[in-house]
């Protein structure tokens, strides 16, 4: 099984978005996405293992940059 990953395009703010999360009770970790080769990846990436849902739309109501999401083998 993959882990699911909310898309953001670069580290800052991934960490503000790491940041939020945890102020809503929901644990995320930052992770570097490395471009494979079909071309997917987009910097960074959290990790969001539980309610990935309702984080998705905490990021994109406050204004965070959410390039999409994936689930990520490895």
């Amino acid at each position: 099984m993959g882990r699911p990953m909310i898309l953001i395009g670069s580290v800052t703010y991934a960490m503000k978005g790491q940041r939020l999360l945890a102020h809503y009770g929901i644990r995320s970790t930052v992770e570097r996405i490395y471009h494979n080769s079909d071309g997917r990846g987009c910097g960074y990436g959290l990790y969001v293992p539980i309610r990935t849902d309702e984080a998705e739309r905490i990021l994109r109501q406050s204004g965070i940059p959410v390039a999409g999401r994936d689930v990520w083998e490895g």
